[in-house]
């Protein structure tokens, strides 16, 4: 499950509230264990720490090895290195390092995301680090990046996809395979809860979204817990072992991911 913090301009109540919120929905769905990922600025708007939060509110009441921090190379270079500080001071096991939008925000502290690996992984040896791969790009190049020694990464994610994209994805899934690519992969699935044509629009910044196929589908009479159990179904057909949902509600998020793993068939399947 991906969550992302509220946004750093809110007012005082209204930012507690939204941290009340996500605290909530930490809790419910380490409950029921999933792995939560707490993001970080990845899209240029500037959220609170997302880190100093976890620490202060959390406390003991949910494990460490349950919550993955995100870093982005948005920070200084001093930020960066210290937050992988205090997230190893901290006792989280794992941590995402990814570049960030290029396009909106403030700009990088270094180009690439690997270049801040490397740095935390000499500081640090023993933190996992997640890395990023994109299957809707050149699937030969992505898994070619993924296992370059410099990589640094001891897992990745990857961008958003859906089971529209169908001959992108098993294209990368091949061409891992057929390169030996062996750290795990965490594919990410979007909660799209409406066709929304500004809604979509302003999401394909960002995204690589299926615009056409997803109109047509709500259309159809599909739901939102339909349309994201197809693509956790189809990716699950296709072999991919690990996936992350984005864009769920801030309440009751336990909840609707039950329902939507219940209408893909992996709760029934254990």
């Amino acid at each position: 499950m991906e969550l992302r913090p509220p946004r750093a301009e809110l007012e005082a109540a209204e930012g507690m509230d939204a941290w009340i919120d996500t605290y909530h929905a930490i809790r419910s769905l380490t409950r029921h264990d999933v792995r939560v990922m707490v993001t970080d600025s990845a899209v240029g708007a500037q959220e609170e720490n997302n880190l100093r939060h976890l620490v202060n509110n959390l406390g003991s009441a949910v494990s460490r090895h349950q919550i993955i921090p995100f870093l982005t190379t948005k920070h200084s270079l001093e930020f960066c290195l210290a937050y992988a500080d205090q997230a190893v001071h901290n006792g989280f096991p794992s941590l995402v390092v990814l570049g960030g939008d290029k396009h909106v925000g403030r700009a990088r502290a270094l180009e690439h995301a690997w270049q801040l690996r490397k740095l935390i992984k000499e500081r640090h040896p023993d933190l996992e680090l997640g890395g990023w791969a994109n299957p809707i790009a050149d699937p030969i190049k992505q898994v070619e990046f993924l296992l370059r020694p410099d990589n640094y990464a001891d897992f990745y994610l990857t961008q958003i996809v859906s089971h529209h994209q169908a001959d992108r994805v098993r294209a990368f899934l091949d061409a891992g395979r057929a390169g030996g690519l062996a750290i795990p992969g965490v594919f990410g699935v979007f909660y799209y809860r409406s066709a929304n044509a500004k809604t979509l629009e302003m999401l394909s910044q960002f995204l690589p979204v299926p615009v056409e196929e997803l109109k047509q589908e709500f259309a159809e009479d599909a739901t939102p817990i339909d349309v994201c159990a197809r693509t956790i179904r189809f990716l699950i057909d296709m072999g991919a072992r690990h996936f992350y949902v984005s864009n769920l509600p801030a309440r009751k998020t336990a909840a609707t991911l039950n329902t939507i793993l219940d209408k893909a068939g992996v709760l029934a399947n254990g």
